[in-house]
């Protein structure tokens, strides 16, 4: 006898039918269920992180085309495609290659520039992500793990980035490899054998084309798409964050869901760029390796430079003086170390040891273990937001520096005086950055209360019956007036005894720290003085005004 949980669905169609045998063998139902409903919020900022994950999509498909045609090997031999000026010239097989992808293969050269402009794309839609994900707070807890994703995830891109722009082994890959070289050969002790193992012996070798193509097309992409896998996953776990609106709480997500609405949306959007890198592939030349001709160690290009986000390590060699105001190799036990390479270098290392590590620093700085959804506006966090402009600038200088002698003959300037300034800018440039953009957010948020209490500015005149004109203000509406004081403020925390009631050095140094963080501040509007500034009365409710520090306040 059957019974009502006998029945099985039967579907009518055959695509119903081939749905249902894979929702009863996988369970995609319910996982679609799930996933689908998540909600994500909609604002124009978080497009960097589809646009970063749009271009690597992008990526993997122009690479796996440029894949089938290139020949990965520095084999010596006499160029007979279809570009005449190089016809007879000696060269490797995987220069030869690269310009048989771009002349001879129908459509190669269209993805050829695809994949280097996508590549472009990539990093810098992941760097704005970062930047965002920074200045709004989005790194603290739980999403610190996430942070470090992201981290690894732009040293990956620099890492792909480099190896695909050496592949060709034209002239001016051929001088980034040299400048590597250089870099492993300065590492005391262990540089010279580092740099014998990448090229397979004295520099150039034979094999350092084949290691990068193994390090490019599988190593790195695999590693890369682990790791958007792993943002993905806590993404999903630690929820969406959102910026601070009415509504908007630590325990809700306010946005639209992934099925239907977000999924078309972002199926589009991914349109969108590809339509967009495509245009400027078909009309935007890049990389011209016909122009250079073959790698020869002899020649080095006037105008030669690296991709902007590599910029930093030939800009770093460029403004290091050479030997003056001394020699800048000493000898440790009898070992010579090139420091004029190796110590432009270590102030990019730390900053990049800061970016890991920042969220633990500003977790232990603030003694705030809460977990926080809500982002910050930057100017409501003037330490950390002025501590990433001069992080910015300290990259942005050495980056400019990497086109020093393009600057100098572009602005018809003496080289060496553009070097000299930068050399300035290189230490005073973050210094300068930090003061001049902390001063900013201070000044905003001073702004900010000043509008909340006396409201807009509107433009208009009004002339008083005892002959005064004043302007007459704007109120703010409801919702405007709580983004404005919907922030926690932060106070000066000093040192504290422990349990023993002993000051330790690390807690001198977190409170000096915390000082240095927070002694210069502007706290939220209150309640209180929002009613003081309207001239309510004792009776006025001001429910619903302000929110963050005060919100026992208003409770009460």
């Amino acid at each position: 006898m059957s019974t009502s949980s006998d029945f099985e669905y039967r579907p009518s169609t055959g695509t119903g039918r081939i749905a249902n045998f894979v929702d009863t063998r996988v369970g995609a139902s319910a996982m679609v269920k799930e996933f689908g409903r998540k909600v994500f919020p909609d604002h124009w900022t978080f497009m960097f992180g589809e646009v970063a994950l749009y271009s690597f999509v992008i990526l993997l498909l122009s690479g796996t085309f440029l894949a089938f045609w290139f020949d990965p090997t520095m084999t010596s031999m006499e160029y007979k495609g279809n570009y005449v000026p190089m016809q007879g010239v000696e060269m490797s097989g995987a220069y030869a290659s690269a310009l048989n992808i771009s002349f001879d293969i129908r459509g190669g050269l269209f993805l050829r520039q695809l994949h280097h402009w996508s590549a472009l794309m990539f990093v810098m839609a992941l760097s704005v992500h970062m930047l965002r994900v920074f200045f709004t707070g989005a790194f603290r807890r739980p999403r610190e793990l996430n942070w470090v994703v992201g981290c690894v995830l732009f040293i990956l891109a620099i890492v792909a980035g480099f190896s695909g722009y050496s592949l060709p082994d034209d002239v001016l890959s051929g001088n980034g490899l040299r400048i590597a070289d250089a870099i492993a050969k300065s590492m005391p002790i262990v540089g010279t054998y580092i740099s014998m193992f990448m090229f397979g012996g004295e520099f150039p070798g034979h094999a350092i084309i084949g290691r990068l193509y193994i390090v490019h097309v599988l190593i790195i992409p695999a590693l890369i798409l682990v790791m958007i896998v792993i943002h993905l996953f806590m993404v999903v776990v630690h929820k969406h964050t959102q910026y601070p609106g009415p509504g908007r709480t630590e325990d809700n997500v306010v946005g639209f869901p992934v099925g239907p609405i977000y999924a078309a949306k972002a199926g589009g959007f991914f349109f969108i760029v590809f339509g967009i890198l495509a245009a400027i592939a078909g009309t935007t030349t890049i990389n011209a390796i016909w122009n250079y001709g073959p790698y020869d160690p002899s020649p080095v290009q006037a105008g030669s430079q690296p991709d902007w986000y590599m910029g930093f390590s030939d800009g770093g060699l460029r403004l290091m003086p050479g030997n003056w105001p001394f020699s800048w190799e000493v000898s440790i036990f009898g070992l010579a170390v090139p420091l004029a390479i190796l110590l432009p270098l270590i102030p990019m290392a730390g900053m990049f040891v800061v970016m890991f590590a920042w969220p633990w620093i500003e977790r232990w700085v603030t003694r705030d273990d809460r977990v926080h959804n809500i982002l910050d506006r930057p100017r409501n966090a003037p330490f950390r937001t002025a501590v990433g402009a001069a992080g910015i600038t300290f990259y942005a200088v050495q980056m400019m520096a990497a086109s020093g002698d393009l600057i100098a003959t572009h602005f018809h300037m003496a080289v060496n005086d553009v070097i000299y300034w930068l050399r300035a800018l290189y230490f005073l440039g973050p210094i300068l950055a930090f003061i001049i953009v902390r001063r900013f957010c201070l000044s905003l948020q001073r702004k900010d209360r000043e509008i909340v209490l006396h409201g807009r500015e509107s433009g208009r005149i009004q002339a008083l019956p005892h002959g005064e004109f004043v302007e007459v203000h704007e109120p703010l509406n409801e919702y405007k007036r709580y983004k404005l004081v919907d922030f926690q403020d932060r106070p000066v925390l000093p040192a504290r005894a422990n349990a023993k009631g002993k000051v330790t050095s690390t807690e001198k140094l977190r409170g000096r720290l915390s000082r240095l963080f927070f002694e210069d501040r502007v706290t939220p509007v209150t309640p209180a003085e929002l009613e003081a500034a309207h001239g309510h009365g004792h009776d006025a409710e001001p429910v619903g005004v302000g929110a963050g520090s005060h919100q026992s306040e208003l409770d009460k």
